[in-house]
């Protein structure tokens, strides 16, 4: 195959990982000055982890992304009130940034050097994620931003994956078509099926190990230094 193919790239569990929330909020709530523990906050965090999951599409610019921010600090602050914490007097804007403090990305060890090296062969890489609007925020933050050519949210597209409508705009974002094109994402539900539907080539990234029932055609490699080699 021929150097300058697409490459879609999920974000998630392929490039980026959420450092463990749970004692970086109870860290953070006790600086504001509320104590709860680890079990409480993770409670609370799942609860505004599956809300988030299913409203991030809500928030497609900067307007919309302020009024989730508000709605999971409310499901936040609810759920440590069940789980028997006392918040006390603590604002809701201070309750908002606690959580926000307390999602922490950051980038796989080898995605950087994977990135450039797939840049360096002409590829064209282009993020592809059920996010927020915020999604360039985080690859800005951490230091992925520069390292592809565009980067899409499926609150942006208007489209989730496995849908193959977002991989149309993310291909289109990166001035290729699907011919030749790769997908890269951790989830056979989302990223193997989504790719597949939009003529993609799927590439599940499997950092946990291989698991059952992979079906024919489906590449798997366990980190992103893999993929030069089969977009080679």
């Amino acid at each position: 195959m021929t150097a300058g193919r697409v490459i879609a790239l999920d974000a998630l569990g392929t490039l980026l990982e959420l450092q463990a929330p749970a004692p970086l909020l109870v860290g953070e709530l006790l600086a504001r000055g509320v104590e709860v523990s680890e079990e409480q906050a993770s409670a609370a965090l799942r609860a505004e982890i599956a809300f988030y999951r299913a409203h991030h599409d809500s928030a497609r610019d900067a307007a919309s992304l302020a009024v989730l921010r508000e709605r999971c600090t409310g499901v936040l602050h609810d759920a440590l009130t069940a789980s028997g914490a006392t918040l006390g007097g603590i604002a809701r804007e201070e309750l908002r940034d606690a959580l926000l403090a307390a999602l922490r990305f950051r980038a796989y060890p080898e995605v950087p050097d994977a990135l450039r090296g797939l840049r360096a062969a002409g590829h064209r890489l282009v993020v592809v994620s059920n996010w927020d609007v915020s999604l360039h925020d985080d690859l800005r933050d951490t230091g992925l931003a520069p390292l592809v050519d565009a980067a899409i949210s499926s609150a942006e597209a208007g489209a989730a994956k496995p849908d193959p409508r977002i991989f149309t705009r993310a291909l289109a974002l990166a001035g290729g078509d699907a011919t030749g094109a790769l997908h890269a994402g951790d989830s056979l539900q989302l990223d193997v099926a989504g790719a597949i539907a939009a003529g993609l080539r799927p590439v599940l990234v499997a950092r946990a190990g291989r698991p059952a029932g992979i079906a024919d055609g489906v590449a798997v490699i366990a980190s992103l230094a893999e993929l030069a080699s089969l977009a080679a």
